[in-house]
């Protein structure tokens, strides 16, 4: 036993050691997000998420990590790699231009094709789960349809700012669609069903806000769907996994044997939960608990409370979203915080009603909470961008409304000598 505790006692020291590092990570973004002007409220939720998930992946993987590596804090530690990237890239998001994405759209585009398609040539991409989408460099796995999802929201909002005047027209939309249609066969290629949803799903929401006619998306919704039920349809393990969604129980200790086990840990939890670290699933009885299936574990461990609070985080997220889309300087920078904000909360949804049975499982991670780095590290870029979208936005809108309380009294320039410092003062005051 005193061996045992001498064993955990390092990776808890490593752990504490660790949870500084996140924590000044964090602090530093928080820093330079400040600086750059961008909203304190988006900020605070980014944070909190993100913390919160660091959190659970070392209560839903310690148990996992000592018994497969030795060390609890294994993928703790791991993912600690993907959020110093992320923080770096969502620093250095915040304070570029978003304008300039929309010259180096088409290169990222090429590069990010470039990738899907090496991941999938023998010996350099790397398989896991008969699936081949990952490059392994050294302790790092990359996992190029992760990218993609963030590309594809860059470029699809050039390409229907460049384009608006035909969005109107079918031979607009058809060319959108078949740019669509190659993405997402790279990204098929890999086995990647869940990145292949995010990206139609958010293709189409673009489209949406870029202006095309009702018609159109009814017939893109039609064309998705037929598509999406062949590629159940022509796998037999997607099509095994669908049968069995209606009903998990009729084969619980086949393929709806994960299914019935995330039921099983947010059943348990309760409306309190069974406290943080006191999950029974994350023994290995719940496959991928730290990764697509963490949010089982949050229902178990925190109940209720704890799932309703991170329903209600993106939800929040959503709304800062929406806001900073709305408020844009120009049709691509709204287009940008659109995409954004629907890639990461069709994502966060997705993935909850998967563990919750409400959709089929296609194996999209819960963003800044789930495990992977590659996952994290692009969502904390694409939250960058958002954020230099948010100041902008706020910006032009004090300028504006400066332009209003300076000529809006009376629409002539106040005379200073006649107390006009004072009315236009008082002016401000007003908003």
């Amino acid at each position: 036993m005193a061996a045992r505790a001498g064993t955990l006692q390092a990776p808890l020291s490593n752990l504490r050691s660790a949870t500084g590092v996140a924590r000044r990570a964090l602090a530093s973004a928080d820093r330079a997000v400040a600086g750059a002007g961008v909203d304190g409220w988006l900020l605070v939720i980014i944070v909190g998420l993100v913390a919160f998930g660091l959190v659970m992946v070392y209560s839903a993987s310690d148990a996992l990590g000592y018994l497969w590596f030795g060390n609890p804090a294994y993928f703790f530690e791991h993912q600690l790699f993907g959020l110093g990237l992320g923080v770096a890239g969502m620093a250095l998001a915040v304070r570029t231009d978003y304008h300039r994405l929309h010259r180096l759209a088409k290169p990222l585009a090429v590069v990010t094709g470039a990738l899907l398609l090496a991941v999938l040539v023998p010996h350099l991409g790397a398989q896991h789960y008969g699936a081949q989408r990952w490059f392994q460099l050294g302790p790092l796995s990359v996992q190029p349809s992760a990218i993609a999802v963030v590309v594809a929201v860059v470029f699809f909002s050039r390409w229907l700012t460049d384009r608006s005047a035909m969005l109107r027209t079918a031979g607009g939309v058809r060319d959108y669609l078949v740019v669509l249609a190659v993405l997402l066969a790279l990204v098929l290629a890999e086995r990647d069903l869940g990145s292949s949803v995010v990206i139609a799903a958010v293709a189409f929401v673009l489209l949406a806000l870029g202006g095309a006619r009702k018609r159109h998306l009814l017939l893109l919704v039609v064309i998705l769907a037929v598509g999406a039920l062949l590629m159940v349809a022509l796998v037999a393990y997607r099509a095994d996994r669908l049968a069995h969604f209606f009903n998990p129980f009729s084969d619980a200790q086949g393929t709806g044997y994960q299914n019935v086990q995330a039921l099983y840990g947010l059943g348990s939890g309760g409306f309190t939960g069974v406290g943080l670290g006191n999950s029974v699933q994350k023994y290995e009885w719940l496959p991928e608990a730290h990764t697509d299936f963490i949010f089982a574990i949050i229902g178990e461990e925190l109940g209720l409370i704890g799932t309703v609070s991170v329903v209600l985080a993106f939800l929040f997220l959503a709304w800062r979203g929406i806001r900073a889309s709305l408020r844009a300087p120009d049709n691509f920078g709204a287009l940008l915080a659109g995409g954004i904000t629907a890639w990461i909360c069709i994502e966060a949804f997705v993935n909850v009603g998967a563990v919750t049975g409400i959709v089929p499982t296609t194996g999209i991670p819960l963003p800044f909470i789930s495990y992977g780095g590659t996952s994290l590290a692009t969502s904390l870029i694409g939250v960058g961008i958002l954020c230099n979208i948010s100041a902008q936005g706020r910006r032009q809108a004090s300028v504006r409304r400066a332009h209003v309380d300076r000529w809006g009294r009376d629409w002539r320039p106040p005379d200073p000598g006649a107390g006009g410092g004072a009315g236009t003062a008082g002016a401000r005051s007003r908003w």
